[in-house]
């Protein structure tokens, strides 16, 4: 039975040819891909950093009028328990 085998000589293995160079299109689409993937790392960090700066500024302006939120929020209620 091993006699019936017949092993030729072993064919070339394929070439690995260069990538295709990628169309306009598919550039396109990777570049809109990283700026969004960039705006949304972007908008994690600036949005926390906005707030805080907001919240920063205002505690400062109400010090340097003389006053706190805390004393907005309790003149608030005052405010709508009059009402």
């Amino acid at each position: 039975m091993t006699t019936e085998i017949h092993e030729g000589a072993l064919e070339a293995s394929r070439t690995l040819d260069a990538p295709a160079k990628l169309s306009w299109r598919e550039k396109r689409y990777l570049r809109r891909r990283r700026r969004v993937w960039f705006e949304e790392i972007l908008g994690w960090i600036l949005v926390p950093v906005i707030i805080f700066g907001c919240y920063w500024l205002l505690t400062i302006l109400l010090n340097a009028v003389g006053t706190s939120p805390a004393a907005i929020m309790e003149g608030i209620d005052a405010i709508i328990s009059s009402l």
